[in-house]
């Protein structure tokens, strides 16, 4: 089990002495995100989230002067095909599926009247 943080052994910027969740807290949480939760339910994610905040702890207290900074904890790569130009289809096959054309363009419903024109 993890240990309480003491307050002057936290990190900078770190909150001291991570308080855990009561029952009530999970229920008003849920009661904000509309959502509709069993007893069981509510004991469940109770526990969860205690534990992940007990975890948060034991993270705070780890020495982490000496890491530097990083953005990315893998090695990031871009992986793009070539661009190769390829046929594409024709005017006419495009449109073929269309409701309703006005030579080579689709016709589609207004949504915005009015304007500058």
């Amino acid at each position: 089990m993890a240990s309480d943080p003491r307050p002057d052994e936290s990190p900078p910027g770190y909150p001291v002495g991570m308080p855990s969740l009561s029952r009530d807290d999970v229920a008003h949480v849920a009661h904000l995100a509309r959502l509709g939760l069993t007893d069981q339910e509510l004991a469940r994610l109770e526990g969860q989230l205690n534990h992940i905040l007990d975890q948060y702890a034991v993270l705070a207290d780890l020495p982490t002067d000496d890491i530097p900074p990083t953005a990315q904890t893998i090695e990031v790569e871009t992986i793009l095909r070539e661009d190769v130009v390829t046929p594409s289809l024709t005017v006419d096959a495009a449109l073929s599926g269309a409701p309703e054309r006005s030579g080579d363009y689709f016709v589609v419903p207004v949504i915005l009247a009015g304007g500058g024109d």
